[in-house]
Parts: C-alpha cells; sequence; structure tokens
C-alpha cells in the first residue's frame, strides 16, 4: 500500500480540524472492504461432542495441583518436585513464557505516548549560494538544539489495541503451555516410577522362580540318586536355571535402562538414581472415576492454550481489518535552538511545534487483502487445531476411564485364577515329591503359577499408570479462579446456541507483568 503523510504546524485549528476531517473521508472513500473475507472453520460445540458444557470457561491455576501425593509414596513425590524444579524442561517452558510476556509488553507500549529528550550539536560552514543569506552565508558557525519530542498513534480503528489483544492471547496460551509442560513431566516421572517398580516386583517374582527351580533340581536330584527318575527329568532340571538366570539378567538391564530415563526427567546424569528402588505395594491406588467430569477437561491446559491462540488469531486478523482505515499520529516538540551555542537557552532561541500526520491508505495493489486473508487462514487453522485438541482431550479421557473399569475386572478375575493355580502347583509338587505324579505336571502348573504372578504384577502397574494418564487427560486437577475479566471468547466446550465471538478482546491483567 502506498501512503501519503501531510504535516499540518501552523494552520489555525478550525482549518485544522477541516483539512483532517476531509482527508479521513478521502482515505474512507479510497479504502477496499475487508468484509468479504471471514473465518470459515467454527469451534466444536458440546452438542457436537455429545457433553455437557461447563458452567464456566475459568482459568487454570498457576501452580499444578500435587496430585501424585494421593498415591501415599513420599519417594514419587520427592522425584516430581525434584524434577518440577531442576528438569531442563521447565527451564525451556519458564523462557518460552518470559519471551511471549515481552512480546505482550512490546505490543502494549506501542499503544503508549512516547516521550524523548533530544540533543544536537554541530559545526556547519553554510553555502555562499544557497538559501541562507548573508552574513550567515559562507560562514562557519557552531549549531545547537536542546528539546523534548513526543509522539503518539492514536490509534482510532483499533490495529494496536488488537495487536495487544493478540499478544495477550499468546502470553495467555505460553502459560498454559508452561503448565501442561509441567503437568507432562509430573506424569512422565509418576509412570517411569510405576514401571520401575513394576521392574522390581517381576525381579522378585524372577528371583522367586530361581529359588523355587533350584529346590526343584534338588529334589530331581534326590529322586535320580534313588533310582526314582531318570536323566530325563534331571536334564529338564537342569536346562530350567540357565532360562531363569537369562530373565533375570534382561529384567536387570530393564531396571537399569528406567533408573536412567527417570534420572534425566529429573535433570541428573543417568547414574544418580542406583540406590532407587520403589515398591509397587507402597502406591496407594486412588479411587476410579464412573464418569467424565467435562468441567475439568475444559480446563486443561493444552486446550486452554489452543482456545488463547484462536483469540490471538482472532485479534491479528482483527487487526489487519484496520489496516484498511488511516493511522493519525499527534507529535509534539518544546526546546531551543539557536546557530551559536551562546545564545541556545536564550529565551529567543525557545521553539515548540505540534505535528498531526495522517497517513492514507489508498492504493496498494492488494496488499492488503493478500495480507488479511493469510491471518483469516492462520484464524482458521488455529480453529481447527483447537478442534483437534479438543476431540483428542476427549477420547484421551474416555480411553483412560474405559481401561480403568476393565483393568478393575482384570485384576479380579486375575486374582482369582493366581489362587488356583497357586494351589494347583502346590498339589502337582506334593504329588511328584509323594511318587504319584511326573516332573511334566510340576512344570505345567509352574508355568501357570509365574504366569499368573506376572499378570498379577502387570495389572497392578498398569492400574497406577492408568490413573497417571487419566490425570494428565483431565489437566491435572485444574479448578477455575474466579475473576471479574470477561471470560475468553471462544469457550473451552461451547455450546451450540452460545457460539464464541472471535474477536472479542481477553482482559489485559489475564497475564501480569
Amino acid at each position: 500500500m502506498q501512503g501519503k503523510t501531510l504535516s499540518l504546524d501552523a494552520a489555525p485549528p478550525r482549518r485544522l480540524f477541516a483539512v483532517v476531517a476531509a482527508l479521513c473521508a478521502m482515505a474512507l472513500a479510497g479504502c477496499g472492504s475487508p468484509a468479504g473475507v471471514r473465518a470459515t472453520v467454527e469451534p466444536l460445540s458440546a452438542d457436537a461432542l455429545k457433553l455437557q458444557a461447563p458452567d464456566d470457561t475459568g482459568r487454570f491455576t498457576q501452580a499444578l495441583q500435587p496430585w501424585w501425593r494421593v498415591w501415599g509414596d513420599d519417594s514419587l513425590s520427592s522425584l516430581v518436585e525434584q524434577a518440577l524444579r531442576d528438569s531442563p524442561s521447565m527451564a525451556v517452558a519458564r523462557s518460552r513464557l518470559m519471551r511471549a510476556e515481552a512480546m505482550r509488553l512490546q505490543a502494549d507500549a506501542v499503544t503508549q505516548p512516547h516521550l524523548q529528550a533530544r540533543g544536537e550539536l554541530a559545526r556547519q560552514r553554510y553555502t555562499e549560494h544557497g538559501a541562507v543569506p548573508p552574513p550567515l552565508a559562507g560562514s562557519v558557525r557552531e549549531n545547537g538544539t536542546l528539546q523534548l519530542e513526543g509522539a503518539w498513534e492514536l490509534d482510532l480503528f483499533g490495529r494496536h489495541r488488537a495487536e495487544l489483544a493478540a499478544a495477550v492471547g499468546e502470553a495467555q496460551a505460553a502459560q498454559a503451555e508452561a503448565h501442561a509442560a509441567q503437568l507432562l513431566l509430573s506424569t512422565q516421572v509418576a509412570r517411569t516410577h510405576v514401571q520401575l517398580a513394576r521392574l522390581l516386583s517381576l525381579r522378585e517374582v524372577g528371583a522367586r522362580t530361581l529359588a523355587q527351580r533350584e529346590e526343584t533340581l534338588k529334589l530331581i536330584q534326590q529322586r535320580v540318586s534313588a533310582g526314582l527318575d531318570t536323566t530325563v527329568e534331571l536334564r529338564q532340571g537342569e536346562a530350567s536355571l540357565p532360562d531363569a538366570r537369562q530373565q533375570l539378567e534382561a529384567l536387570d538391564e530393564q531396571i537399569t535402562l528406567t533408573r536412567h530415563a527417570l534420572a534425566v526427567l529429573l535433570g541428573q546424569v543417568p547414574d544418580a538414581l542406583q540406590g532407587h528402588a520403589p515398591a509397587l505395594d507402597r502406591l496407594q491406588l486412588p479411587g476410579e472415576t464412573g464418569v467424565m467430569p467435562v468441567d475439568l477437561l475444559s480446563r486443561r491446559a493444552d486446550v486452554m492454550a489452543a482456545r488463547w491462540r484462536v483469540e490471538s488469531a482472532g485479534q491479528l486478523s482483527r487487526a489487519a481489518r484496520a489496516s484498511y482505515y488511516p493511522n493519525v499520529d499527534l507529535r509534539l516538540f518544546g526546546g531551543y535552538g539557536a546557530i551559536g551555542l551562546d545564545r541556545l537557552l536564550d529565551p529567543g532561541s525557545l521553539q515548540w511545534g505540534v505535528l498531526p500526520a495522517l497517513n492514507l491508505p489508498l492504493f496498494d495493489g492488494g496488499r492488503r487483502e493478500a495480507s488479511l486473508r493469510g491471518r483469516v487462514a492462520d484464524e482458521d487453522q488455529a480453529i481447527a487445531r483447537y478442534n483437534q485438541t479438543v476431540l483428542q482431550a476427549v477420547q484421551e479421557v474416555a480411553d483412560a476411564l474405559g481401561s480403568g473399569r476393565s483393568l478393575q475386572r482384570q485384576r479380579a478375575e486375575q486374582a482369582a485364577a493366581q489362587q488356583a493355580s497357586e494351589a494347583a502347583y502346590r498339589l502337582a509338587r506334593e504329588r511328584y515329591q509323594a511318587g504319584l505324579g511326573s516332573y511334566l505336571n510340576v512344570l505345567s502348573a509352574e508355568t501357570a503359577v509365574l504366569a499368573q504372578r506376572r499378570l498379577a504384577v502387570d495389572l497392578q502397574a498398569r492400574q497406577l499408570d492408568n490413573q497417571a494418564a487419566l490425570v494428565r487427560a483431565l489437566g491435572g486437577g485444574l479448578s477455575p479462579v474466579s475473576t471479574a475479566s470477561p471470560a475468553s471468547p471462544v469457550s473451552p466446550i461451547p455450546t451450540s446456541s452460545n457460539p464464541p465471538t472471535r474477536t472479542a478482546t481477553p482482559h489485559p491483567t489475564g497475564v501480569r507483568s
């Protein structure tokens, strides 16, 4: 767009306002219309998701709720708190938040009046053949200027206000993403902690298996010495020991790697947690949630971040629409200026002025329309990503709830199966020891017992892991904060009867400096 700047200094007030009004009318007459460029993607509604919409959109608390403490494991609480304090990923999230806040402050500064002091000293020879008359012509003089200068863009059409609202939205989104990073890290630590406890429990099962097979091998050796068994049973018993030792070695490898992963999550060197040995029995399983708490779901940090990015994109579209209208700048100056430094501060050297300036966007070959279409496309993309985030959030919660109910039923069935298999194994050993059964029956019964013991450990660990996944799916216990500022125009799960208004501006105090 080509612009034309007109400065009006000494014109009388009536003439000044008349010229400004005429120029505004010319600008509005020459501007194209942005009315035909609109966003086409709509946010998903609660009705479309078959959910009950929350009463309010709320905001999330600044501090992450210590959800991990309900598991009753002090070592887990210590690990999570250390990770939130020392992990490099948290430092990255904090730096992104600081940058977003700096951009908000920068956008806010554009809307404020500016004042600066200017001082200039110069030594100059004036040409003899120019507009400067004698005795200055052909002389060398010193010039000085000492004055204050102010400027303020009136922003009559709201372009800078929209840009500020967009920066506020980005800062709010960065704050929500920092909260989401905290939640993700805390659940990763908890799930890795559970995985380590699972591997250690499986190792205990493997160690009991090895000891059990060593005892069985001694029994076989006694029966072979007594002539009650053949070398076939002896070789079978001997072959079972290397297999058990190999399984223990594989578990030791997984335990080492899991400890390394947990230490790195905490921001430490891989070997820092060599002595860390959590136990599944220390972890208390919270009560199951039977319904989807949509009010918590609506305040998931990633959902709120996507919502604020929609708001930011909408405000940038509004700023692009405002570029179709003129900018009015008001400039003022006052101070001293003189040729000859000895007279710089004389009363006669006083100078001042008022310089209104109007930038008229007339014709630009379609540049403004292209910029507006790009901003509207960004808005559509932000809404589409918001819809995808909401759908993913609903799926994660539904999956976690469904898995939790299924795992509860599986553990009940597994407990009954393990009790039966343990009884069958004891009976098979007693029969073999009494010479009433074969060693093959003992091996078969032992295989069933070991499978059930491993399954019991896996199901218990899966329940705990699923609880951590449910916590993350629900946003980590996010809670509303009552505020007098208006709600965000794009509600987390808007109702179809109350569609969001994309151009409303969130309260700028939502992110504090």
